[in-house]
């Protein structure tokens, strides 16, 4: 393949690096990007450094916020006695755009994965900490999935408070078959999940 221009080549190689952008992905969306108006290339390069210098990690939950407290930590409101644990961000996104939660978040900023170095060093573990020694909090809700590392993590979590605060409730997200599903196209591990936390009726 003929070698690029230098400033093609620059733009691919960062592109490059976002997640699901390989290569020719990333010199398809360059290319994109010169078929655009400058200004309108201007503005998406604007955008981009706006994203860096305007938004930060709220003081209260670590979620992302361009004010300090974030919305959702300032609306008084919100219920103050349950504090959701979400991994990331687009977790708390996804649990907002339903509507249906009114307390508070913490967002770790990732999961436990030993095999990765991801310690509880690497996790907002000071944070949940110092959410949970205010004495507010009277439930703790975990929303961080049912992979390995989630796991761990809600054990490790569960126990930290269990220790340190045990009048204080530990729940998880329900798991299970989900609307609309069949018995029998459901995963082994799902109806394992699905019997072992079932619900009176």
């Amino acid at each position: 393949m003929q070698q690029l221009p230098e400033p093609l080549k620059a733009v691919v190689d960062q592109l490059s690096r976002l997640p699901g952008l390989g290569p020719k992905s990333a010199l398809r969306a360059a290319l994109e990007l010169l078929k655009w108006p400058l200004p309108k290339a201007q503005a998406l390069g604007r955008s981009i450094l706006d994203l860096r210098e305007r938004l930060f990690f709220c003081d209260r939950c670590a979620s992302l916020s361009d004010c300090n407290p974030c919305c959702i930590c300032a609306d008084p409101a919100r219920d103050g006695s349950q504090l959701m644990v979400v991994a990331e961000w687009d977790s708390l996104l996804a649990i907002e755009d339903g509507g249906f939660y009114k307390g508070r978040y913490l967002v770790l900023g990732g999961l436990l994965a030993p095999l990765e170095n991801v310690t509880s060093q690497n996790l907002e573990i000071p944070r949940l900490r110092a959410r949970l020694a205010e004495g507010r909090v009277t439930e703790v809700i975990l929303a961080l999935g049912t992979t390995l590392e989630a796991e761990t993590t809600a054990s490790f979590i569960k126990d930290l408070v269990a220790r340190a605060h045990p009048a204080v409730r530990v729940s998880r997200l329900a798991q299970g078959i989900p609307l609309g599903a069949e018995v029998k196209f459901v995963d082994r591990e799902t109806l394992r999940q699905s019997l072992r936390f079932r619900q009176d009726l």
